[in-house]
């Protein structure tokens, strides 16, 4: 941030994402005191569900888009991050193929990673947190299941969180997420019983 949007943020020294998004709706520029408090969240999502370079390409055309629309966030349907992490899963889906393709790649070999030191460590981070048979099995999950999970498990949204940022309601998440769950347990059964 720079140092006149520190001095104008002086007299609330955490705004709450409400008052936050009082003051950039006012004030265009205090719009980077979002980026730093949520940046770090949006790409470790995104790159969590494509890779390292798309995950800065979905992380950056995140907080554009929040930008571009800010004007609309409505603090009554959420807050700030569930909002964000629904742009995020949006642009997300513009890279579903690659997104396959990495979960693949995950399953087929997690210990290789291409591309430079921060790409292995991210797809070691990865692969640790969600095992080859894991991976293997995300790919066969509907686009609607597969958002909810990673969603709750990337992101850590909660499940209100999960149905602001997909538009979808609370029963919806949990179906989605029931559903993904039975999904995951047998395909991940049926790795170890042949594994």
């Amino acid at each position: 941030m720079s140092a006149g949007v520190d001095e104008q943020l002086t007299d609330t020294e955490h705004p709450t994402d409400t008052e936050l998004a009082a003051r950039f709706r006012r004030d265009p520029e205090l719009f980077t005191a979002v980026y730093d408090r949520y940046y770090r969240d949006v790409y470790r999502y995104a790159a969590g569900r494509l890779d390292v370079q798309a995950g800065e390409d979905v992380a950056a055309e995140t907080f554009l888009t929040a930008f571009a629309r800010r004007d609309r966030f409505d603090p009554e349907r959420g807050g700030l991050r569930p909002w964000l992490f629904g742009i995020a899963t949006n642009l997300v889906a513009r890279h579903r193929r690659a997104e396959a393709r990495h979960y693949r790649a995950l399953a087929a070999a997690p210990a290789r990673a291409d591309g430079g030191h921060e790409n292995r460590v991210v797809a070691s981070v990865a692969a640790e947190r969600m095992k080859p048979e894991l991976a293997a099995a995300l790919t066969a999950l509907s686009r609607g299941e597969r958002d909810v999970v990673l969603l709750v498990a990337l992101a850590q949204l909660t499940h209100e969180e999960v149905a602001d940022a997909l538009g979808i309601s609370y029963g919806t998440v949990g179906s989605r997420l029931s559903r993904a769950r039975k999904k995951l347990t047998k395909a991940i059964d049926k790795e170890a019983f042949h594994g």
